[in-house]
């Protein structure tokens, strides 16, 4: 397959939503390597998936031969764009620059620091802590007609219930970043996701009033779902990169159960896969939807990108043996109780019940009685060995790592017990 331009390959994959002029941008592109920026605000101690469409843009642009500028907002993620729910809690300077350090070292695994186009960490906090209010307001202020910043989708939604000046003010301090960087390192490029195109086009706009000349942005969509629930969410919240706050097993299992209706447009989105591999699971998913070919390959990709090759490895051997295709015994502790985490954890405390108890306990069903009718007609497991005896207790020996069981009922539904003392 012959090398793709990478505006090309960006539009092929849905990732450009909104632009500044097409033709100047693809000559931009394609006229030498180019200094992009994209930022990320520490508004929490961890990015999430939803931030993965910049990063993985951003691994785009380098891997195409441009280098990327990493900001992470000190100074912006005290301040916080608006949102049209209300004001945003303000957290404390000590508490941010903390999670700018966090957010930093995140990011780092997903670019070179290394070459001619070695990417640089930059924080918005360096150059916007040192300006006084009076500079602000003369420097920066002065070129912002109040109007266009009413005209904001977000600022209008806000106006009658009310919006703080602080809040008011984040466009100013994004468009001076984009003036400061260009400034500084020579950007010319600025991309983010479509809901921040009026402050991207803010900081264009603001670079030609200061003589800055002609500079260049696009948007990256809005990642949705088909059924209409909101993408990134699950019943336990967020799914956030860090593993501490969303285990390995439970971030490849979103991925794994990503709708038919969507999993090509993620793995166009996600997927450093080429266009011909891609349409083939496109076309697997059409043909063989039950055999899931995109959403192990759209798993497994980015688990191995996010956490690593040997995590993954281990993810997926406990995602198999879970469901009896593989050895329980052979899954580590923190792995095992991340799956059953994510299956259905039930605690016992004291003396292990019997099995008809534990099934219940467990939620597999809703009765004593039912426990016992799943268990004669063969559809009782635990750790994978079927159940023949209802009143059965547990053997010591049976509990994994000391603590764990794992219920089944059927080939699908499974639940695990962990046992404290």
């Amino acid at each position: 397959m012959p090398a793709v331009n990478i505006l090309d390959d960006l539009r092929w994959r849905g990732l450009i939503h909104d632009s500044t002029d097409p033709q100047a941008l693809a000559e931009h592109l394609a006229s030498g390597p180019v200094t992009f920026y994209v930022g990320f605000d520490p508004t929490a101690q961890s990015l999430h998936v939803g931030h993965l469409v910049q990063i993985l843009t951003a691994r785009r642009l380098q891997l195409a031969g441009h280098r990327p500028l990493l900001l992470v907002g000190g100074a912006t993620g005290q301040i916080g764009d608006p949102k049209e729910s209300g004001e945003r809690t303000l957290n404390p300077p000590e508490v941010v620059a903390g999670w700018v350090e966090r957010i930093r070292r995140q990011l780092a695994p997903f670019v070179s620091y290394e070459g001619d186009n070695a990417a640089v960490p930059v924080n918005n906090l360096d150059w916007t802590g040192q300006m006084s209010v009076v500079d602000f307001l003369r420097d920066v202020g002065k070129h912002f007609p109040v109007n266009r910043m009413l005209a904001r989708e977000v600022v209008r939604a806000r106006l009658d219930s009310g919006i703080s000046f602080t809040e008011f003010s984040y466009q100013l301090l994004q468009a001076n970043d984009f003036y400061e960087l260009h400034r500084r390192y020579g950007c010319t490029l600025q991309f983010g996701g479509s809901d921040q195109w009026g402050n991207i086009t803010a900081g264009v706009d603001y670079i030609r009033r200061r003589g800055g000349g002609s500079v260049h942005a696009f948007t990256t969509p809005l990642v949705t779902k088909a059924d209409g629930t909101k993408f990134g969410k699950t019943e336990g919240g967020a799914v956030w990169l860090d593993a501490e706050l969303t285990s390995p097993y439970a971030f490849y299992q979103f991925w794994f159960n990503t709708d038919d209706r969507d999993v090509v447009t993620y793995l166009k989105y996600y997927s450093f896969r080429d266009h011909e591999e891609i349409e083939a699971l496109e076309k697997e998913t059409v043909e063989r939807p039950a055999a899931r070919a995109a959403q192990r390959a759209l798993a497994a990709e980015l688990t191995t990108l996010v956490h690593g090759a040997e995590e993954t490895q281990r993810v997926i051997a406990a995602s198999q043996a879970l469901f009896g295709r593989g050895e329980l015994a052979e899954l580590d502790a923190g792995t095992l109780r991340a799956a059953l985490t994510e299956a259905g954890l039930t605690t016992v405390r004291g003396a292990l019940p019997n099995i008809a108890t534990l099934l219940r306990e467990a939620g597999l069903v809703s009765s004593l009685s039912e426990a016992r009718r799943t268990v004669a007609e063969g559809g009782a497991y635990l750790n994978n060995v079927r159940v023949t005896d209802a009143d059965a207790v547990p053997s010591e020996e049976s509990l994994l790592h000391g603590q764990f069981l794992v219920l089944r009922r059927g080939k699908r539904t499974v639940a695990g017990v962990v046992l404290e003392r």
